[in-house]
């Protein structure tokens, strides 16, 4: 059934072949260097392929990180200021959107610093949005900078990024080299991706996947949605499309769809970023979302059409790729922008504000803005309840460190993030009430408030950061306090309650001899912070394996709430400094000798 040549070999041998080779059943004659790889070859070499990509991809993404953590430390004050001071009207706030999103190369970074101005009332819906339509041209710009041939130029990015970093002492230019080694990292991650991607325009598999997705252009744009939403990058993934439009393997229709999932799929973190961050930032942020996902579905159903109209006009599918990302950015601006007021009272109306949360404000009245007196009184009294929540917190962590309350890390927490919520309400309002007319009584009241409320607040961030995280160690090690150790810092704790309760009828009556017999305290918390240290270590030289185990936890311990009974004590300082009862020094004077 088979007509074999007589000197065709299976084993490779040296008989020679010819150019005939190994003929079956009547077929073309091949040659046995053109015989198919064996299967594992071929799954190997695809594997490589694939690590290839991915290890490109994630050094595509590290390198977007480290510009957006790099710039944002060194420049995140200027650009929050320009970002706040462009909201004066719709272009200049979608100029700012653009300029930080240029900077930071993330428009998830702009959209959350602007979500969070929003949740402020520090920006109104429609600048913030105004905002955000201009991140989105920042990031297209971005993306046409990038697709340039600038590989060459990687290595010398990486060097002096890493000079700049290791030589400069101070944040900001550590920042800078940091942004400076993220770009040379990200064009290095673009020349390997586009190395990459190379074997793609060979593999069947990858043709049949991208010929599918082709011909349904729903899932298409899911996939590139999904994509981008993972990566938290829709510049990532419109430059790795060009580069997947460069190897040949995406259709123009394809790479438009595309193009408006990556889109789509960058407006997703910021929503969920801010989904705790209060309904101002929510619905910032969801307008972008429905901005973005009706521009994709626009496109997405005008990919065939626009495909033919517009590729006379390009060189190839990248050019069309990079093209739609920039088009679409821009057409969304000159659209939306005219119409957010009514696009904002249509979101406001569908998500209105929830004045039920714990969270809110209860005190806080603008109404009593036009009579200082009323509003500081207000103002009083709000931080007066942030004082109740830092003592919960105190009472919750102690539960937590005695292991009564397997719920109480959890409600620690939501309790800070209402400590921070607060502090910031109290913040703008007082910054709000120093507009109008205040004598100097009320400067001085005013100044008190703010000074107690950062205070607290500080307090705040100690329990959540410092003993809770403590109280965390502790259980995930599986440790436990001596009786004695746990009793003393029970006591510590019962204590610093008690001194925030005299610290809060200070700051309401302002009493004198009130405010004199809460000072004096500090020396009794320096005592007692001696005194359980002093036993710590007698413990210690006992060998007591309870105390071995927990005896860093226990020191660290006692320095925080030192901390915390320092911040409650200085709510007492204004009132001792204002009758001049306040010292410049506790140091005793040395009495010389002869």
């Amino acid at each position: 059934m088979t007509d074999l040549h007589a000197g065709a070999m299976l084993d490779g041998s040296d008989a020679p072949c010819g150019s005939a080779g190994l003929q079956l059943f009547g077929g073309e004659p091949f040659s046995a260097t053109a015989l198919p790889r064996q299967p594992e070859d071929s799954e190997i070499g695809s594997t490589l392929v694939l690590i290839d990509i991915l290890g490109a991809g994630a050094l595509l993404l590290w390198g977007l990180r480290l510009i957006k953590t790099g710039m944002l430390r060194a420049f995140g004050s200027s650009l929050r200021v320009w970002i706040g001071r462009g909201a004066s009207n719709r272009i200049k706030a979608l100029i700012a959107g653009f300029v930080a999103t240029l900077a930071v190369q993330s428009s998830t970074a702009t959209a959350v610093i602007a979500a969070s101005f929003a949740a402020r009332d520090l920006l109104s819906g429609v600048m913030g949005q105004a905002v955000m339509l201009g991140a989105n041209i920042g990031t297209s710009v971005a993306a046409a900078v990038l697709s340039l041939d600038l590989h060459w130029l990687s290595p010398l990015l990486i060097l002096i990024g890493v000079v700049v970093f290791s030589r400069s002492g101070r944040a900001g230019g550590k920042g800078i080299g940091r942004a400076i080694l993220g770009l040379g990292l990200m064009l290095l991650a673009l020349d390997l991706l586009g190395q990459a991607t190379e074997p793609m325009r060979e593999s069947a598999v990858v043709r049949q996947v991208l010929l599918a997705l082709g011909g349904a252009p729903l899932f298409a744009l899911i996939f590139g949605t999904g994509l981008a939403a993972l990566a938290s990058s829709s510049l990532a993934t419109v430059l790795f499309v060009m580069l997947l439009a460069q190897a040949g393997v995406v259709s123009p229709e394809l790479a438009l769809v595309l193009v408006a999932g990556a889109n789509l799929g960058g407006a997703i973190p910021p929503y969920l970023a801010v989904m705790s961050d209060g309904v101002q930032a929510r619905r910032l942020a969801l307008t972008n979302l429905a901005v973005r996902a009706g521009g994709a579905a626009v496109l997405t159903l005008a990919a065939p059409l626009l495909a033919r109209l517009a590729q006379p006009y390009f060189a190839d599918t990248a050019a069309l790729t990079l093209g739609a990302h920039i088009g679409f950015s821009l057409v969304l601006a000159v659209v939306f922008l005219p119409l957010l007021t009514p696009l904002c009272a249509l979101v406001e109306r569908w998500m209105p504000h929830q004045a039920a949360l714990d969270f809110a404000p209860k005190y806080l009245d603008d109404s009593a803005m036009s009579s200082p007196t009323i509003a500081l009184a207000a103002a009083a009294r709000e931080t007066l309840r942030l004082g109740d929540l830092v003592g919960e917190m105190l009472q919750l962590s102690l539960d937590t460190l005695r292991g009564h309350d397997d719920l109480a890390r959890d409600r620690l927490s939501a309790a800070e993030d209402e400590v921070d919520r607060l502090h910031n309400a109290i913040k703008i309002y007082l910054a709000r009430l120093s507009r109008e007319e205040l004598d100097a009584d009320d400067i001085r009241r005013m100044s008190e408030i703010l000074s107690y409320a950062v205070n607290l607040e500080h307090i705040g961030d100690l329990i959540d950061s410092g003993l809770s995280e403590l109280a965390i160690k502790k259980d995930r090690r599986r440790l436990s306090f001596s009786p004695e150790g746990m009793e003393e810092i029970s006591a510590f704790y019962q204590r610093t309650i008690e001194i925030l309760a005299v610290a809060q009828s200070v700051f309401l009556s302002r009493d004198e001899n009130l405010a004199r017999d809460l000072v004096k305290c500090k020396v009794e918390v320096r005592q007692m912070e001696a005194l359980s240290a002093e036993r710590h270590m007698e413990r210690l030289r006992e060998r007591r394996l309870e105390t071995v185990e927990t005896s860093s936890l226990h020191l660290d311990i006692l320095r925080d709430l030192k901390r915390v009974n320092a911040h409650l004590i200085s709510v007492a300082y204004p009132i001792l400094d204002g009758i001049g009862a306040l010292g410049d020094t506790r140091l005793q004077p040395v009495k010389r000798k002869g």
